[in-house]
Parts: C-alpha cells; sequence; structure tokens
C-alpha cells in the first residue's frame, strides 16, 4: 500500500463530522438540547445520523461505479454491478424506524468494506484505498452503534 493522499486524508477526516456529532449528542445530553434547541431535530442524534448515513452510502456507491470505470475483461461486469448495491442497500434497507434503519446502516458499512476489499483486490481502487477505508469505516460504524445504546 501507499500513502493516502493528503486531500483524500483530510476530506475522508472531514466528512466524519456528521457522524461525530449525532453520536456525541446521543451520548451527552445537554449537547443533545443545545443541538434541538440551535438546529433542530434533524441535525441532531440518531437523526443525523440516519440522514448522513444514507446519503453518504448512497455516495460511496458513486465511488465504486467510477472504480468499475478502470476495469477490463472480466472485471467490467461485477465492477459496475457491484457499485450499485450500496445505492440499492440504503434505497431498500433504511427507513422503518430510527433503530431499525441505524442497524441497517451499520450492516451497509460493513458490506462497503467488503465491496472496497474486492475492488481493492480486483486492482480497480487505489492501492491505499483500504488504509483509508478500514479506519473510516471503524469510527462510522462506532457512531452508528451509539445510536442504539
Amino acid at each position: 500500500m501507499t500513502a493516502i493522499p493528503r486531500a483524500a486524508l483530510i476530506l475522508g477526516l472531514a466528512g466524519l463530522i456528521p457522524f461525530l456529532w449525532g453520536a456525541a449528542t446521543v451520548l451527552i445530553p445537554s449537547l443533545d438540547s443545545f443541538s434541538q434547541d440551535s438546529l433542530g431535530p434533524r441535525f441532531t442524534g440518531i437523526y443525523v445520523l440516519n440522514f448522513y448515513g444514507t446519503i453518504i452510502l448512497a455516495f460511496m456507491s458513486g465511488v465504486l461505479w467510477g472504480f468499475a470505470t478502470r476495469a477490463q475483461g472480466w472485471t467490467v461486469w461485477p465492477g459496475y454491478a457491484l457499485s450499485v448495491v450500496p445505492a440499492l442497500w440504503a434505497f431498500f434497507m433504511v427507513g422503518g424506524g430510527p433503530e431499525g434503519s441505524v442497524m441497517a446502516l451499520i450492516w451497509g458499512y460493513g458490506g462497503l468494506l467488503v465491496l472496497d476489499a474486492i475492488y481493492w483486490a480486483m486492482r480497480l481502487a487505489p492501492r491505499w484505498w483500504l488504509a483509508l477505508r478500514l479506519p473510516l469505516t471503524a469510527i462510522v460504524a462506532a457512531c452508528l452503534s451509539a445510536a442504539l445504546l
């Protein structure tokens, strides 16, 4: 693996902010009250985790689609077909209540990590990809899990 490009690392870490905020507002009652009063319920607790988590899971389908454009030979069809799985998962599985949605997102991000590893193994993702995705996914899963406490 090669070093993670600085821009990818910084923007990847910045993308964690809404997850961290959501988890913090779940775990710290005074922060939850402040957030409810200042930002409203949509940007607080389990709701921000669900909204943002769904958007990013679908966004990651687009990232995988971009990787699939590099595919040649036998990897073309699986590359494109697998790239839509995270978006379809978010569409069909997220909903039906906040706790169930968070659980679906946790499973969705776990599945996404498997897909990341597949694209990496097929040499469609950059060599540094898993070095970025592993810690980001762990943090996202931890933040989502906080909503189930």
